[in-house]
């Protein structure tokens, strides 16, 4: 099965909440009718859900690479004194 370009538009707008409230009801009639579309919406939203979660681990990593250098590399310990003399108020 192949998605042209047009319902790939329509499909984004349909999850993306951008369209006007007229074109969803017509696009949810579609869905009714077209259970092929029905699958690409549903594949869409499943790519849309992996890249999110991609992007979430990506920051976490990044997140943690920060963490390691400034509380590990000596060059930091004076900001490591200053974090930690404000948590312990």
């Amino acid at each position: 099965m192949k998605t042209s370009w047009n319902e790939l538009r329509l499909i984004e707008d349909y999850l993306s909440s951008d369209g006007r409230p007229e074109d969803k009801v017509l696009f949810e009639a579609q869905l009714i009718l077209q259970p092929d579309l029905k699958d690409s919406v549903y594949w869409q939203q499943k790519t849309y859900d992996l890249l999110q979660e991609y992007g979430r681990q990506q920051l976490r990593s990044e997140i943690k690479k920060v963490h390691e250098l400034l509380f590990s590399a000596p060059e930091h310990q004076f900001f490591r004194q200053k974090i930690r003399k404000l948590f312990r108020k």
